[in-house]
């Protein structure tokens, strides 16, 4: 067997990685039909609509069960996992980006200077999740598991 027929067969790691893979590409797709125009950064990028940690994680977490059983210790470690992400997500990486921003429009008004040099560097601001971005990404996560579970034998 091949490595990456080893890799598809495992259902939970397909599981997770589509759901960060769809999550990035709703989240892409979203922010140009808001903004009429395409940003490459949202491909990859963290923050915006749906959150793609919540759906990698909730994929993981729901993958396990179905393969493993909700009493198994693949389960418990994807759940704790789960829950720790997301709730991150929505509090210290979400203030984060609100600093950013702030700082930003600071920085726009008072350029900063560095031994000599004007600091023109932008500071990230989609860094984490409204509520609502994080339970998006996590239905969607979930409904992704769902759907790959039917897939495998």
């Amino acid at each position: 067997m091949t490595i990456w027929q080893e890799i598809c067969s495992n259902q939970v790691l397909v599981s997770a990685s589509v759901g960060w893979i769809v999550a990035q590409l709703l989240k892409t797709g979203i922010d140009m039909a808001f903004n009429r125009s395409f940003n490459p950064e949202r491909l990859v990028g963290s923050g915006g609509m749906p959150s793609s940690h919540s759906s990698t994680v909730c994929a993981l977490a729901l993958s396990a069960a179905l393969c493993y059983g909700v009493s198994s210790f693949e389960f418990a470690i994807s759940f704790i996992l789960a829950m720790v992400v997301m709730y991150d997500a929505m509090g210290v990486r979400r203030e984060t980006g609100k600093q950013a921003k702030l700082l930003n429009s600071i920085l726009l008004e008072n350029p900063l200077k560095l031994n000599g040099v004007e600091f023109q560097e932008k500071l990230k601001e989609y860094v984490g999740h409204t509520p609502l971005q994080v339970v998006a990404g996590a239905v969607l996560g979930l409904l992704l598991a769902l759907a790959i579970n039917a897939c495998y034998p």
